[in-house]
Parts: C-alpha cells; structure tokens; sequence
C-alpha cells in the first residue's frame, strides 16, 4: 500500500468528514503498511473509523472479531450507508438462518465485502474456520480487546482462542482496539494476541465535558432518580443496575411515575431488545434502565445523563458506562450510588468461584471502592488508574472539586507507611500493609514473622480506614506504585524512597464517609422544617396515648417525605414510603388534618409532581409473602422461591410491617430462639427511642445477631404498630 496516498480525500468519499480525529490517521496509516496496531481511545474518540476505512481501502476483506450481535448489527447498517453497494459489509453470527449465511459467503468469495464482522464463537466453528481460509484477509480487526483479559472489566474465555483460529485460518496484521485498559490488561492483549511488538497507540482518557458524582445510596434512591430525570426533563439518560429484577423494577416505577422508561438486559427476547435499543437511538424512549449488556457500540451522541443504581464491578466497567454519556463533547451527568453493604454483596457473589478468580474480583472491588470513598479529584483518580497523570489539584467538574474537604498535615504517617512497605519487602498487597500499620495479627501476617517488625503495630493510634486514605493519597502523589505483573503489590519509587530520608509536607484530606447518617441536601431544601418538627410533634402524641414508641407509628423518613410533599387525603398518604393502608387508615386522619391546616395557614402550594408513586406488581410479591406466612412457611423456604437472599427478604418484611401490615412471623422465630432470647430482644425495643439495627446491635450484638434482631423487630413493630 503506497504510503502518500490521500487519506483526507478518502476520509470524506467515504464518511463525509473533513479532518481526522486524534491519532486517526496514524493508526490507518499504521494498519495500510500492514504492522500489528493496538488502540486504546476513549468511548467517542472514532474508534471504529480506524479499521473501517482501511478496510474499504485496501484489498482483500477485514475480519472484525466483535462480542455483541447488536453492534455488529449497527456497524454493518452503518457501512452500507456508504456504498452502493449492501454486499459490502456483513456480519457472521448464530443469528442468521442458512440462506442469509449463504448470501454472506457467496459475496464475500466474490470480492465484493470489505468488513466481515464476526463473533468469538463463530470464528471457532470448524465450518466456518474452514470458509475463511478461502478467504483473501486484509487483516483482522479484534474489537472490545480488554475481553481478552482476566483483569478486564468483560472477560470472555472464547477471546483466548482468537491467537491459536488465526494461525489456523491464515496470518494477516492484527488490529487489537478498546476503550478501556489498564497497564495490566494492555499486557494481556498483547501477549494473548501475538503482537508484542504491535505499533502502540494511546489516546487520553480526559472526557473534561463528563460530571462525576458519588451519592450515598439510601432507602429514598428511587425518589432521588426521578426527581433528578424531572429537574432534566426530555433528556436522555441511562440507568445501570446489576440484576435483572432491579432493572424491570426500576423501569416500571419510573413509567409510574409518568418517565419515559425502558428496560433492557440478557433475559429479553432478542426483538424486544433490538426494538429498545432502535427506539432510545431514536429518541422514543427517554430513559434506559439496564444491565451492563446495553451500550456497547451504541452510537447516540446526546446521552444527558448516566446512572449508577449499583456500584460498579470494576472501574474499567465503570468508565466504559459513563462513557457513553456526552460522547457529542456536550453535557454528560455521572452519578453513582454507592454504599458499602453493595460491595459486601458482591464479594458474597464471588464466593466458590476459583480462588485466582475471587482475587482479581476483590482486588478490582476495592479500586472501585477507593474511587467512591475518595475525597479528592475523581478525575484525576480515574485517569491515574489508566496510567494517565493528570496536573490540576482541580478539575471544577466533580462533586469532590465542587466542594472540596478541608485538608490536614500527614507527613509522619505517610512516612511510617513507606517503612513498612520498605519493612515487608515491598511484597504486600495494600490490606497487609494495613494490618502490620494497625497491629492487627492475621494469619499471613502471623505466618510471615510480621507481628515480630518493630513497626508491627506502629500506626495503631489510626484505624484501616485512615491508613487506606494515606495509600491511596501516596498512590496519586508517586511515592508509591502497585507492580503491573504481580498486581497489587506496593513497591516504592524513587521519590518515595528519597521521602523517608528526607520528608516534605503531605496534606490529604479524609476520605468521604459512606456508612454515617445521610441527610440528602436536595431533599432538605424541600423539606419543610416547621412542618416536620409539627409531625414529630404529633407522632409524640399519639405514642403517647397508645404507651408505644414514635418509632412504630412512622419512621421519621415518612415524616421526612410527608413534609415535602404534602398529603392530605388518605390516598395520597399511602404514597408516602413506608406508609401502606393499614398505617394510612390508623394513625392517617390526624396527620394528614394537621398537614392540610399547615398548607391552608402558610399558602403553601402542594408539590403534586413531587409524589413517588408505588407499582403493583411490588406489592403482588409482598401479597404472596404474607399469604406464605399466613400458612407459616418456613421463611428461608419464601425467600428461595422468591429467588431473593434472606437479606432481601427481611428488607421485604421491614417495608410490609412498617407499612402498617401485621404478620405473624412467631412460629419461624421459636423455631430459632428460645422464648427468653425474643423476649429480650422485644424488651430492648419496647424500651429504645430508636429501632436502628445498628444501636441494637452495639447494645445487644455479644448475645446476637444480626438477622435475629431484625427478625425481632419485625415482631415488634408488628404487634405494637399494627
């Protein structure tokens, strides 16, 4: 291929762009004099155009090795806008019946295709291995390259094999592309790839037009959602939940709440799917509730918004999903909801799989988490752990820059830490550097002779959070670095080693707290004070009257709510969370007089649209589950036919009695506790001001456990409330 020809000119009979983006027409010019090419460029950055148009330029026919049949679809939609001629793309997967595969073969044996898109599986079968080796290859293009590597966010085993089908069909350049990739998954493509020594192109990771934000994920997150997708009305936006049921949930709601809300994951039939998808492109459905399955080569520019309902698992999944916000350079929200107790949940998730597997799981957890915690720039966080440095302490578009944390001097700690990574022989992973800091004497560290270090112990004045914030702060500063190969472990580098003969100041600032109260600010800007104080006022009253706690007639989130939205018809009450029926029609009337007179005295105008309404099929599960305990089914037999944890159950069973619904869950509770032990746990309740678990647990946790005193309290309130 001559290397003066005119790409530009190409570059518009072809796509009808002027000028290249970036590194574009180096990595086409790299391709066409036929040298192994990896590209790693951002989500939007024109990745596709770096194999299309030296596909349609040269001789022969591309093999793109693509995950999704839906982005196959898309990308060959989108080639034949630009010929004449439809034979010129095709794709090649267990979608097509036996003609249409036909079709593809006949035009690909004649010349006339140019990019013939292929799935991982596909490649791999004998018949098809076989046709391709009649096939003229110009070079194979392997798309979304990090599924390749464990350590990638989308591992699929099927990747390994693309290395050994290729050496079989017929050896052509390889073109590896991704937008996501760490040092250590880059290593992976490479080697699995054969092209160790590929011509390497990177692109920066900066999307400076991306917002990124963590919020604290509380029991109030649906009504947060929609009242965010309300104050961005008409906009588009994505919402990611891990499971299937959260996502079909979530959707519903949202249509209950008059959002113009879709679901979309694995499970659907592959034209419902397809017509979702076409129908977001097309700006007929506003909002997209989905699994990570939906996204991948989705070209809609204008995507307003991305919601995280769950914690990612992985930051590379991480920035692949927002990624897909603002790609047009306009504006792109990335919200995250995060709490703790979601990362607890998928560590469980990873238990019985193989011990290397759960490693790398927790490990890319716990990168995440850093992210979410962190109280510094979440830009430069994010960019770091794709080995992009970025030089502003502010990037003024993260909810961290926005309202930065007052900072504090850590000069002697980050030198005590660099001791004892220097003290282990820089051979640790950041949780043991942790416990030789704190003094904590596990196993490994016992096995290791660590407890015996004059520093074991040397940092136990600070507690495992405090120490984590110092590493992670040391990891952005340069003192320290996690090794590619064996990853993880801290090593130090030279200025962390020239620190501990010489410190300088290091100011850090804590990390943002996930597990304490939340109060949401945008929801105390509606919250109505006076109102609220006249509720608990009230709520006092009647508890008064009836000998029980406040507690038990609504929990002050209600109180909360009603004081923002004000109900004042039974109804409208019953939209309130954790107020059902059996609440409403008790204690309702009262309240709902006292917030109608408010309104009335101060010429409030009622917020309607501000009203989170419930939707049916939740409460048909709720009615099954109290039709189960009404025959006194063993609990731990409801939550398995209802595929939901126990967890997941007792949450279930707190929404149904605080609600104002009785259950009778006495037959499950002797066949666990002796009398004496419920007792006890009843009178803590009848006696506490609050029914937090946690209290309870700090007063009762050495007797009991968690899921019995939930379990008690669901009693409780069930007897006492309703």
């Amino acid at each position: 291929m001559k290397k003066d020809i005119d790409l530009t000119t190409q570059l518009k009979h072809y796509f009808g762009f002027d000028t290249f983006k970036g590194d574009q027409e180096a990595i086409i010019r790299n391709v066409l004099d036929g040298r192994d090419t990896f590209v790693l460029m951002p989500t939007g950055g024109g990745k596709s155009l770096c194999y299309q148009l030296p596909a349609l330029i040269m001789d022969g026919t591309a093999i793109v090795i693509s995950p999704l049949i839906a982005l196959m679809k898309n990308q060959v939609d989108a080639i034949r806008q630009v010929s004449a001629d439809d034979g010129i793309a095709h794709f090649m997967n267990s979608s097509l019946n036996r003609a249409a595969l036909d079709q593809v073969k006949t035009d690909v044996l004649a010349g006339r295709t140019k990019l013939l898109y292929v799935a991982p599986e596909s490649l791999t079968k004998d018949d098809n291995i076989e046709f391709l080796h009649q096939v003229k290859i110009s070079f194979y293009a392997v798309d979304e390259a990090h599924c390749i590597s464990e350590w990638g966010h989308d591992f699929r085993p099927e990747y390994r094999r693309i290395r050994p089908i290729i050496s079989i069909i017929g050896n052509a350049p390889v073109v590896a592309l991704t937008a996501t990739a760490t040092d250590k998954v880059r290593g992976d493509i490479k080697k699995n790839l054969g092209i160790l020594d590929c011509t390497e192109f990177v692109s920066s990771f900066n999307r400076p037009n991306l917002y990124y934000e963590v919020r604290p994920k509380t029991k109030e997150i649906d009504k947060e959602i929609i009242k965010f997708i309300r104050q961005n009305p008409g906009k588009s936006g994505i919402i990611y939940c891990l499971s299937r049921k959260k996502v079909e949930e979530l959707a519903e709601i949202l249509r209950a709440n008059d959002i113009n809300a879709r679901a979309y994951h694995a499970g659907m039939d592959t034209l419902t799917r397809t017509q979702t998808q076409d129908d977001f492109v097309m700006d007929d459905i506003d909002v997209i509730v989905a699994t990570i399955a939906f996204g991948m080569g989705i070209d809609k520019p204008d995507v307003r918004f991305v919601i995280h309902y769950d914690i990612p698992k992985s930051l590379e999944g991480y920035y692949q999903e927002t990624g897909r916000a603002g790609r047009d350079g306009g504006e792109g929200k990335c919200i995250t909801f995060y709490t703790y107790k979601d990362l607890q949940k998928l560590e469980k998730f990873m238990e019985g799989k193989p011990v290397a597997e759960q490693d790398i799981g927790r490990q890319l957890l716990q990168e995440t988490a850093a992210y979410a915690e962190t109280s510094i720039c979440r830009r430069r966080v994010l960019l770091h752990y794709f080995g992009e440095e970025y030089p502003e302490e502010n990037c003024h578009n993260c909810d961290n820059c926005l309202h930065p944390k007052s900072k504090v001097e850590a000069m002697n700690e980050l030198k005590m830490a660099l001791e004892v990574i220097q003290a282990v022989k820089e051979n640790f992973k950041v949780d043991h550097v942790i416990n030789v800091l704190t003094g904590n004497p596990t196993e490994e560290v016992i096995a290791h002779m660590h407890d015996d270090l004059d520093c074991f112990g040397c940092g136990d004045q600070k507690d495992a959070r405090f120490w984590n914030t110092i590493l992670r702060q040391a990891l952005l500063g340069g003192y320290i670095y996690k090794e590619v190969e064996n990853y993880g472990l801290l090593k130090l580098t030279p200025e962390g080693l020239k620190f501990i003969k010489k410190p300088v100041s290091f100011m850090i600032s804590e990390d943002n707290d996930f597990d304490s109260d939340y109060v949401d600010e945008s929801q105390t800007c509606a919250l109505d004070e006076t109102l609220f104080k006249m509720l608990k006022d009230l709520r006092k009253k009647v508890a008064h009257e009836k000998s029980i706690p406040p507690y038990v007639i609504f929990q002050d989130s209600s109180l909360e709510a009603m004081a923002t939205v004000y109900p004042v018809t039974i109804e409208e009450l019953k939209n309130i969370p954790g107020v059902g029926e059996g609440k409403a029609k008790r204690y309702g009337k009262a309240f709902c007089e006292l917030i109608y007179r408010h309104c009335e005295e101060n010429e409030i105008e009622r917020p309607d649209d501000l009203r989170v309404r419930t939707v049916p099929n939740k409460s048909k599960n709720k009615v099954s589950i109290i039709q189960s305990i009404d025959r006194k089914v063993d609990l731990k037999d409801i939550a398995r036919s209802k595929g939901l944890d126990f967890d997941e159950l007792l949450d279930e069973l707190d929404a149904i009695v605080d609600s104002g619904t009785k259950l009778d869950i006495d037959y499950f509770l002797k066949s666990i506790m002796d009398t004496d032990q419920i007792d006890d746990i009843f009178e803590y309740f009848r006696e506490s001001e609050t029914d937090d678990i946690d209290d309870a647990l700090d007063e009762l946790g050495d007797d009991y456990d968690e899921e019995q005193i939930r379990l008690v309290r669901i009693k409780f309130i069930s007897e006492l409330g309703n």
